[in-house]
């Protein structure tokens, strides 16, 4: 048997059906809170319920029956709602005719709430891993955030609803992490009453500050993997261009230095830029280019592509090869290898990180009990063109 087919503890399953009775009919969340489970797990008895005939569903939860409706027919269309007045559309896998306006899509999977920054550049991939692996269990959905606080808020409240309309059985979120609204979000999140996972974020919470369920790239070990890769070129004195809006900046700047620490690697450039978009880019990447000459950089690594591409395109106005003169590697391989040339680039698991992060809640959702799991994947290093070469004046 499936975990949804397996009987009702008996104790739960007449305390429910008392409760229903005793009320004339009631909602998802009421029973939930009532008996002290998960919404989930309360739809999920519910579906077995009706199909046994014992209540009857109706939207947001269940009454008891009717006289002389039993819920188990089997029949199709018309022949389901006959004598019931139900229409004629009928439960997933059960035959148990729906109200109006009841969903068929209402078969007991979970409901996963997924909110990210962006649809753009590097959370598609992050929603396609998501999406597939929620195919056939889970219904997901999706709302586009910001990195503000505020909105993240809004989208989310959104999603879990309330005791009138109640709304899914857990979240997957990238919350904004700094600060002390990110901090009073995080203690919010921490307090709902459904699980929540964190994806490429990770914040401790609550009481106690502990850390919350998530699924990140070890962003650190990325950087360090590309400080390997530019000293084993033959580079000496290097540079790193990090974010200044990017949450990701912080473990890029500290898993590279580490590395070149321990390499003797003189990193003579370490600086923050705005992003591409902002107005005051091409002044910060002219500076970042002067400084190149002016303290003999051979080799860049660049949070993120566009800014990295941005670059090459103008270091190559000014003359500068690329990589004979100046190797560059970007980091989150989103669009690098479409550059000119192709860009070599730390490339974190973001469909992993989707599907993670969707593995981690239906776990979760199916055990209440489990230990809290921080899962941290790596990243890989994708070589191309942009760092193949000696440096200039390496002698060979």
């Amino acid at each position: 048997m499936t975990q949804q087919e397996a009987p009702l503890p008996s104790e739960r399953r007449e305390r429910l059906i008392a409760r229903v009775r005793e009320t004339g009919s009631a909602r998802v969340s009421d029973l939930s809170r009532w008996l002290g489970v998960t919404p989930v797990t309360v739809r999920r008895d519910l579906t077995l319920l009706v199909a046994e005939g014992a209540l009857e569903k109706v939207h947001g939860g269940a009454r008891i029956p009717a006289r002389g409706t039993t819920g188990t027919s089997t029949g199709t269309g018309a022949q389901a709602g006959a004598g019931t007045g139900l229409g004629a559309r009928t439960g997933a896998g059960t035959g148990v005719p729906l109200p109006e306006g009841m969903l068929a899509e209402d078969d007991g999977r979970p409901t996963i709430g997924m909110v990210v920054p962006s649809l753009d550049y590097y959370w598609p991939e992050v929603i396609r891993g998501a999406r597939a692996a929620a195919h056939g269990t889970a219904r997901l959905i999706l709302r586009g955030g910001s990195y503000d606080v505020e909105q993240i808020r809004h989208q989310l409240s959104a999603l879990v609803g309330d005791d009138d309309a109640p709304g899914v059985d857990g979240l997957l979120v990238a919350p904004p992490v700094d600060g002390p609204d990110a901090t009073r979000l995080g203690d919010w999140l921490a307090g709902l009453n459904l699980p929540v996972v964190l994806m490429e974020r990770r914040l401790a919470a609550g009481p106690y500050r502990e850390p919350l369920e998530s699924v990140a790239t070890d962003h650190a070990l990325g950087a360090g993997t590309a400080a390997r890769h530019i000293a084993e070129r033959g580079h000496r004195r290097v540079g790193l261009v990090t974010s200044r809006t990017s949450p990701h900046s912080a473990a890029v700047r500290r898993g590279f230095l580490a590395v070149t620490d321990g390499l003797d690697l003189d990193v003579v450039l370490d600086v923050e830029t705005v992003p591409l978009s902002d107005p005051g880019w091409a002044e910060d990447a002219a500076s970042v280019l002067d400084r190149c000459a002016d303290t003999g950089v051979t080799a860049l690594l660049v949070h993120s592509d566009r800014e990295a591409i941005s670059l090459v395109e103008q270091a190559r106005e000014r003359g500068v090869r690329v990589p004979a003169d100046l190797a560059v590697i970007a980091y989150d391989d989103e669009v690098a290898g479409l550059a000119d040339p192709p860009l070599t680039a730390v490339s974190p698991p973001k469909t992993a990180i989707g599907a993670g992060a969707v593995e981690l809640l239906t776990r979760r959702l199916a055990d209440a009990d489990r230990p809290v799991h921080r899962i941290e994947l790596n990243p890989r290093l994708i070589v191309r063109a942009s760092s193949v070469g000696q440096p200039a004046g390496s002698g060979s």
